[in-house]
């Protein structure tokens, strides 16, 4: 099996000084805003599918 590839940057404040987390897979610790956060993989959207507009007035 692969390893996925690393975040860039912190989605909470940008910096990019990222050490995984001891939590599990995927979990990862920014040491400039102490937050911590994990990346998980959901799946691949069926071919074809659209996104739906949320609250587009059709005329």
């Amino acid at each position: 099996m692969s390893e996925r590839m690393a975040p860039f940057y912190c989605p909470y404040c940008g910096d990019e000084d990222l050490r995984p987390s001891e939590e599990g897979h995927g979990a990862w610790e920014c040491a400039a805003c102490s937050r911590a956060f994990q990346l998980k993989f959901l799946g691949l959207l069926a071919r074809g599918q659209k996104r739906s507009d949320s609250g587009g007035a059709q005329i």
